[in-house]
């Protein structure tokens, strides 16, 4: 019974300890794939949606989510007594003092980093992508060398070259040059009259995805990429990499961040900070400035459905969740976390989106899969060839010396201590319970004297 009260709680506590890395697997993997739908799927009311206006309802929810869960925090410390505006007031002193300001930089970095996503995603497959984005294990691995000074030792720069030859293998195209120039020149043939319009809107299916607006080209050409948006592997490789440059250069500086504060702050209150900070820049530089005029002119919420919900919802989460993994010990855990999140988002494109499997998509997602499980994971080590931990090392204290003779010798400050013997037992063995004299008395020897009798002769 005692040995399965003990297994119990062991267990939950592995569940509890898990239940993170499960969350964020699910989290990650869902994103891509929801994400990669939403800019390829069939636009709602001929309209796709604006990555700008995405963006920023993702920094609403987090900051929605945050607040509530910040002030719960908040409360618990509180009086029962304190009204809810001095509750806020409390929480909103709490958050913009001390060094908040720093996190600003962060934030904004986060912001560049989600816009790049959408249009890596629009851009790439959801597998392609997934693989390709694990360069942020080199990005964080560089800016940690050079923020927190962190040693990198020589298996693990081994490990992100072979990284960075698995994402090359990955990016290998996989249609042959000539190919690549038809498929090229076809999509840059517009319809020039209206027997091909015809043919264009028929071939597109029950042609409430275009809608031609006007008899120029350009209308023309921005109705069929709508509809049937044209992958650039180009473009999405260099949002991919801004991507992790920004994320890792982000997760880096809120670590410092985090351990630079000499303030103890609850992180649901830095997720409010952070949140904040990313209203501004998604706000001002994505909405008004870069999508102004389309959200005046056809809304913001223009494209919507499901799919897009679900992805900003989805991201929300996990912008959350991943703000909990930087002061997060299972390094192994976290390594399984991201080979699951890999292979999950490979099965889903072939499963969802009809993704073909190449032989150096193959050797570069097994390459990716090798550098990531194992540059996470402290128990690796190539030198031992087992995972086996070290042999233990005895010291030259820990050794027994021998004498000339061979025989032992004990240390020249050892002391022994000797137990007064039991007049019940023969001479030269020691009792298991020592006496206790009274007090006031010298302890007298315990041997037996010659005339047989215990207490010495006075």
């Amino acid at each position: 019974m005692g040995e399965r009260a003990q297994r119990q709680p062991s267990g939950l506590q592995t569940a509890a300890s898990l239940a993170p890395w499960i969350l964020f697997t699910a989290e990650s993997t869902a994103f891509v794939l929801l994400a990669h739908y939403s800019r390829v799927m069939p636009p709602a009311g001929g309209k796709r949606y604006l990555t700008s206006t995405a963006v920023f309802l993702v920094e609403v929810v987090k900051l929605a989510i945050s607040l509530t869960m910040a002030l719960y925090d908040v409360s618990k410390t509180a009086p029962p007594s304190m009204p809810a505006t001095s509750l806020f007031f409390s929480l909103t002193s709490a958050v913009f003092s001390g060094d908040s300001w720093k996190l600003a930089i962060p934030a904004a970095l986060d912001v560049l980093s989600n816009s790049l996503l959408y249009i890596a995603l629009s851009n790439l497959r959801a597998a392609s992508f997934q693989i390709t984005f694990q360069l942020k294990f080199l990005t964080t691995a560089i800016f940690g060398l050079m923020l927190l000074k962190r040693s990198i030792p020589a298996r693990k720069w081994g490990l992100l070259l072979l990284l960075v030859v698995g994402v090359a293998l990955v990016q290998i195209p996989d249609a042959s040059p000539e190919q690549m120039l038809q498929d090229d020149h076809a999509s840059h043939h517009f319809p020039r009259s209206l027997e091909e319009w015809k043919a264009v809107k028929q071939g597109a299916g029950a042609g409430s995805s275009l809608h031609k607006r006007s008899a120029t080209y350009e209308g023309i050409e921005e109705d069929i990429l709508t509809a049937d948006p044209h992958l650039n592997p180009a473009i999405g490789l260099l949002a991919t990499i801004g991507a992790s440059l920004a994320s890792g250069l982000a997760g880096i500086y809120f670590e410092k961040v985090l351990k630079d504060s000499s303030n103890h702050i609850s992180l649901w209150v830095r997720n409010v900070q952070l949140a904040v900070y990313s209203i501004f820049p998604a706000l001002f530089i994505g909405i008004v400035f870069q999508d102004g005029e389309k959200i005046a002119e056809d809304g913001f919420f223009q494209g919507y459905n499901w799919a897009v919900w679900s992805t900003i919802i989805i991201q929300a989460l996990g912008g959350i969740v991943s703000a909990f993994y930087a002061s997060h010990a299972q390094k192994d855990a976290r390594s399984l976390a991201t080979t699951a999140n890999i292979i999950l988002s490979i099965v889903g494109s072939i499963w969802l989106f009809d993704f073909e499997v190449t032989a150096s998509f193959l050797l570069g997602s097994a390459a990716v899969l090798v550098a990531t499980h194992y540059y996470g994971n402290p128990t690796f080590n190539p030198a031992m060839g087992s995972l086996r931990p070290p042999p233990i090392r005895i010291d030259a204290y820990e050794k027994d010396p021998a004498g000339p003779d061979g025989s032992p010798v004990a240390p020249p400050n050892d002391f022994s201590i000797k137990l007064p013997t039991s007049p019940f037992l023969s001479d030269g063995m020691s009792s298991s319970r020592p006496t206790s004299p009274a007090a006031g008395h010298t302890r007298v020897s315990s041997s037996r004297n010659a005339s047989a009798s215990y207490f010495d002769e006075k």
